[in-house]
């Protein structure tokens, strides 16, 4: 076929204080009519900065100084600045990663929509503008687009906001769409229906795909052709079953091993996690710039240029010890050398019962918490009560010694409000947690600050949540004061200890959070909750904001030292491939009331609610050769400030009939500890089975 767009031997610069910073290097790469090239790598690796150089939109006062961008005959990096303007839109358009900042919060959606084909002059009028943007919303699965076309951008949930960029990215009906990571904030669920209408979209208009993102997961069942980049460079590109079957580049395989994979059987690999971290782009190092991390370097990788060859059809790397990789197979270790403070790992992670006593460490019964809005002029004249939002409803468990109870659920579901709740980081409206037989809800004082010694929370963001102005040896050095753990002449030894627990060296004791990683500081962030000594610890998306390689490293982190330290978590994430590898048992969350609690086995080999199902269908697999179906969960969650009667699922669920709009569920005990709350547990399939899916949810 030919080639509508090809990129050679890209190079963008981004003058920095420090020196020149070379985003990309050398990037090459064609695209065929109506295909889709993933483009995968770590925070840092170019991929954004790629986009952006082939439409001339990179930030001041970057600029791409060498290589071509063909297209249509022309070399787009010789075009004026209006001649790119006639082109951006009409023939290549852009999805960008916000996609709320990426809207005119002040301006209405459909004004937003049709600027761009009224500024092109791709329709004669505003009227016959208005009719395709409401077509486009249509097309992109918005409901109501006539009347939703008046909306402004915050009355659009996250999921919707995308899809009215995707809209207006289609509004010229450009031939190639650049999409900059157009799921990385958004839940499974919604990630799962707006990568199935960019692949329906693709499919139907014909149009080529560049599709960033750093989930090895999304491209395996969303593009053709997969380019690898690292530091800059390109470092491999292949078909999709190619790479994810026979990858010809150490940081390829690298990738694919950090990526945790959901099973049935209950029996997990560990993780195997690239150690180190990307390196420095104002000073690369000599040779291949992957050297430094991969278990295959040797002196020939330590000089000299290492550009893509062809190994077989279509099939490229820049690694010269190929070869050895094909015949190796594995080459990455069980840990990474880093985490020598953490060595005495087991090969694979077994999700059974653990080995704590039957006593539960953690009760939480009937928790609950509203949250009451203000009251409004209108409120206090007529007397209403102001709108409430029950972020938890009745939520009850037990958590035993040594064991990690997973929580999942989308956005909104209150997950962070319960972890936050049972350490009255926010007070609950009413319910009890009892910690070794004792509710912390009745502490006060003294007493609450003496229990929280022994209840730790590790937060989402690292970024925000240690203090810029502490260096780390300050940091540790407060909390070990405040609550008396050590004395004085000790602190300097367990500030030590702390720093090898988590896997970094004693030599960082002065520096401050900026100086470090995303990963390190998430290190930290584990450090400083381990000081005190916890028995519990609750884990708010303590991988979310770091890449997968350093997911790997922390998942595996929190193994070793739930069994060196008998730590018991809460562990909250999204990701169900996160969950599942790292607890004993799962609750699956639903607008504040948890739907399935089981072991961690039988869930994600028996899952019986229909939410925890759809969830399970909707998270993307590392396997080109997974079935993946067609609609997972339809629709988006309600407003927790206007949850539906009945059980809350019902607006979403195929199973739904009159008694789920009028009653609310209760947790049934269905065997082995395993509770769903659903109305239809005789309809329910026992296992993921593809036969008894309603056809709208039946496998492509």
């Amino acid at each position: 076929m030919s080639v509508l767009l090809d990129v050679r031997d890209l190079v963008t610069e981004m003058p920095t204080q420090r020196g020149v910073l070379t985003v990309t290097d050398g990037v090459s790469f064609a695209i065929e009519p109506g295909e889709c090239l993933g483009i995968v790598g770590e925070s840092g690796s170019g991929k954004s900065m790629t986009c952006r150089s082939i439409l001339g939109l990179v930030p001041y006062p970057g600029k791409t100084t060498g290589g071509e961008v063909l297209y249509g005959g022309a070399d787009l990096r010789k075009l004026s600045g209006r001649e790119l303007n006639k082109l951006r839109g009409t023939e290549i358009a852009m999805i960008v990663q916000d996609s709320i900042a990426a809207l005119n919060p002040v301006r209405r959606i459909g004004d937003q929509i049709t600027e761009a084909m009224l500024k092109h002059g791709m329709v004669p009028t505003r009227a016959v503008a208005r009719e395709r943007a409401i077509d486009l919303m249509r097309k992109v699965g918005i409901p109501a687009p006539e009347t939703r076309l008046d909306d402004y951008p915050h009355q659009f949930s996250g999921g919707m906001c995308q899809r009215v960029v995707i809209a207006s990215a289609l509004a010229c009906s450009p031939k190639i769409i650049l999409a900059d990571e157009p799921t990385t904030a958004l839940d499974v669920t919604i990630q799962d229906q707006i990568l199935k209408l960019l692949v329906q979209l693709q499919q139907d208009l014909g149009l080529s795909l560049v599709l960033v993102t750093h989930d090895m997961s999304v491209v395996a069942h969303t593009s053709q052709r997969v380019a690898v980049m690292y530091a800059g460079q390109i470092v491999e590109l292949a078909d999709t079953r190619t790479l994810f079957r026979s990858p010809r580049h150490p940081y390829t395989l690298g990738l694919i091993n950090c990526t945790p994979r959901i099973d049935a059987d209950g029996e997990i690999s560990r993780l195997r996690p690239i150690p180190g971290t990307p390196p420095d782009l104002l000073n690369p190092p000599d040779g291949c710039r992957f050297h430094p991390r991969c278990p295959l370097a040797g002196p020939e990788c330590m000089s000299g240029s290492f550009p893509l060859r062809q190994i077989a059809g279509g099939h490229l790397t820049s690694c010269i010890r190929h070869e050895q990789l094909a015949a190796a197979g594995n080459i990455w270790p069980t840990d990474s050398g880093e985490d020598d403070a953490c060595q005495s790992q087991p090969a694979s992670v077994t999700v059974a019962a653990p080995p704590g006593a039957d006593t539960p460490l953690l009760e939480v019964r009937n928790l609950t918490k509203v949250y009451a809005g203000p009251k409004s002029l209108l409120s206090r004249l007529t007397g209403r009560l102001p709108q409430q939002l029950s972020a938890v409803d009745d939520v009850s468990f037990d958590i035993k010694t040594r064991e990690i109870l997973g929580i999942v659920g989308e956005s909104g579901s209150g997950k962070t409000t319960l972890g936050r709740s049972l350490l009255r980081l926010v007070e609950p409206s009413q319910g009890a947690v009892l910690f070794r037989g004792d509710d912390i809800l009745k502490y006060s004082g003294p007493r609450l600050m003496a229990a929280r010694r022994n209840l730790q929370m590790i937060f989402q963001d690292p970024y925000s949540s240690l203090n810029p102005r502490l260096t780390v040896r300050r940091m540790l050095s407060e909390v070990l004061s405040v609550h008396r753990v050590c004395s004085p002449a000790g602190i300097e030894a367990r500030v030590l200890e702390l720093l090898s627990l988590v896997g970094l060296p004693a030599n960082v004791m002065e520096r401050h959070p900026r100086h470090f990683s995303g990963g390190q500081r998430q290190r930290l962030g584990i450090a400083r909750a381990l000081a005190v000594e916890p028995s519990f610890i609750v884990a708010d998306e303590p991988v979310s904001a770091v890449d997968v390689s350093v997911q790997a490293q922390i998942m595996n982190l929190l193994l070793d030292l739930r069994d060196r330290l008998g730590l018991t978590m809460l562990f909250i994430a999204h990701d169900l491939s996160v969950v599942q590898y790292v607890s004993n048992r799962v609750g699956v969350m639903y607008l504040g009331r948890i739907v399935e609690i089981a072991p961690t086995e039988q869930l994600f080999g028996a899952p019986r609610h229909p939410y925890t199902q759809g969830l399970l269908r909707a998270a993307p697999r590392p396997d080109p050769d997974y079935p993946s179906a067609q609609v997972a969960i339809l629709g988006e969650p309600p407003s927790p400030l206007r949850p539906p009667p009945g059980c809350r699922f019902n607006t979403r669920c195929h199973l739904a009939t009159d008694i789920c709009r009028l009653a609310v569920p209760p947790l049934k005990d269905v065997g082995g500890g395993h509770q769903v709350a659903c109305h239809h547990l005789d309809k329910t399939i026992a296992r993921l089975a593809e036969s008894t899916l309603p056809p709208q949810l039946q496998h492509a």
